[in-house]
């Protein structure tokens, strides 16, 4: 795997899991941001993360988008 984003209610997690992750968001992103990107400390808009993602696919990335989860409290 080489990034994660995981959706949260505010946006969406990027999270670098190699150094081919990492290097590939610096291309993407200022260099003011490369440290709380490779610290998966940056979140972004939902939709700029699903254009990133499939970006990052299209380069020849392992991404993985997971989904928001939450728990149902039953009655």
């Amino acid at each position: 795997m080489d990034i994660i984003l995981s959706d949260k209610r505010n946006g969406t997690l990027i999270e670098p899991k190699s150094v081919h992750g990492i290097l590939w968001l610096q291309t993407h992103f200022e260099s003011d941001h490369w440290e709380s990107i490779s610290n998966g400390l940056v979140m972004i808009p939902t939709n700029d993360a699903k254009m990133l993602g499939s970006d990052a696919q299209n380069a020849g990335l392992n991404v993985n988008f997971i989904n928001s989860l939450s728990q149902v409290d039953k009655i």
